[in-house]
Order: structure tokens, then C-alpha cells, then sequence
């Protein structure tokens, strides 16, 4: 009897695993312009609003595509935002950082898809990102 529940449990496990990795990014629920009025920092995410000038989007965006785990879901810098997935190393869970170029302003929403607490990795990737800006 253990031993069939542990084989349930791994296989929960698995599943659960593959699923995370393999849900799809709906660009119309994750590709939304940011909301963001100031700084935030949000048990699931971090908001913020950077002064730039025009090419900050350009800037940021060179900056997003070198760090590891980071593709683009959608937009790009011709169309003034774009929405980043950047996958955890272990178990691949996405987190999505929205960025849109407002003038001179970078507005910018980098928030979890599952669980409630991010555990501050947004906020450490996106200040650092803004760090290299």
C-alpha cells in the first residue's frame, strides 16, 4: 500500500511538474500595459516607473533578451511593449515582466503566474535590469 501511494505521489509530482512547464502564455491575458503609477513592491511581483528618455524600451530590451531563462512573449520595441518570460532554473515556473515605454518613461509590471509569493525574484530581476540600464 506505501508503495503504491508513493508511485501516486511521483507521478502528481510529475505531472504537476509538466504542467508548469508546459502551460501555454496567453499573450492576450499576460500582454497588457502596465498600470503603474510608482514604485511597488508586491508579494507576487514589483512595479516600477523609470525615467529614460525615448530609448529606454530599447535599452532595457537588450538588457532582458541576455538574461538566462528570458524569451518574448509578445510585442517589441516598434510597438512601445513588450512582455518578457523569464522560466526558474529548477522547476520552470514563469514569471512575466511587462514593459512599456511612455515618452520618457519605462513602465514596468514583472509579476508571478502560480502561487502567491514570488519570494522577491521580480524585484531582483527587474532592479536588476534597471541597474544595468
Amino acid at each position: 500500500m506505501k508503495k503504491k501511494l508513493m508511485w501516486l505521489l511521483v507521478v502528481l509530482i510529475v505531472v504537476g511538474a509538466g504542467y508548469i512547464r508546459l502551460a501555454p502564455s496567453d499573450p492576450e491575458f499576460w500582454h497588457v500595459a502596465p498600470q503603474v503609477q510608482a514604485d511597488q513592491d508586491l508579494e507576487g511581483g514589483v512595479l516600477r516607473v523609470v525615467e529614460t528618455g525615448p530609448d529606454g524600451l530599447a535599452r532595457l530590451d537588450a538588457i532582458a533578451r541576455e538574461t538566462s531563462r528570458t524569451t518574448v512573449l509578445a510585442g517589441s520595441v516598434e510597438d512601445g511593449m513588450i512582455t518578457y518570460v523569464t522560466r526558474s532554473l529548477v522547476f520552470g515556473f514563469p514569471d512575466y515582466t511587462t514593459v512599456q515605454q511612455d515618452g520618457d518613461v519605462l513602465r514596468i509590471h514583472g509579476r508571478l503566474r502560480f502561487g502567491e509569493s514570488d519570494l522577491g525574484v521580480n524585484r531582483e530581476r527587474v532592479d536588476g535590469w534597471l541597474a544595468l540600464l
